[in-house]
């Protein structure tokens, strides 16, 4: 059994204790597009430039496109230039897990989803103030629900 963790609901602002969402491949190759797949379990990147939220600045939660947990608020996306959606921070620390990441011969930290564990993408150092980070996320990990 899977087990349960708290995270932030930015819809009702407040903390809820969630099932953690663990499925095989085949489970989210019913759910998800071959791109999704790609990113959210095989940790790969979008193109930059491509992806549906790089440029969007619609109102919202962005959400994981796997397990629907809240993960930004559109009010903390901000245009870093590099093509990729990002955000200074995300709606609670509890949404995410940071991994340190060393593939590709660099030293990166991966932020995954804490609910289901999906890749989102990566958390840099040049954000703007007041955090000075940048979680650089792939359109394709995320879905943005409308307030």
């Amino acid at each position: 059994m899977p087990g349960k963790i708290k995270v932030y609901n930015a819809f009702t602002k407040a903390y809820e204790e969630v099932d953690l969402i663990l499925k095989d491949e085949k489970a989210w190759e019913k759910k998800l597009t071959p791109e999704q797949i790609c990113i959210t379990s095989q940790k790969g990147t979008e193109s930059p430039f491509t992806g549906a939220y790089w440029n969007s600045k619609e109102k919202g939660i962005y959400v994981c496109v796997r397990c629907g947990n809240h993960l930004f608020d559109s009010q903390t996306k901000f245009e870093s230039g590099t093509g990729w959606p990002s955000f200074w921070q995300p709606v609670a620390k509890e949404n995410v897990k940071l991994i340190p990441d060393n593939s590709h011969s660099m030293h990166r930290i991966e932020v995954v989803c804490a609910r289901c564990e999906a890749h989102l993408g990566h958390l840099f150092d040049d954000g703007p103030l007041p955090t000075q980070k940048r979680f650089c996320m792939n359109s394709a990990a995320l879905e943005l629900k409308k307030n």
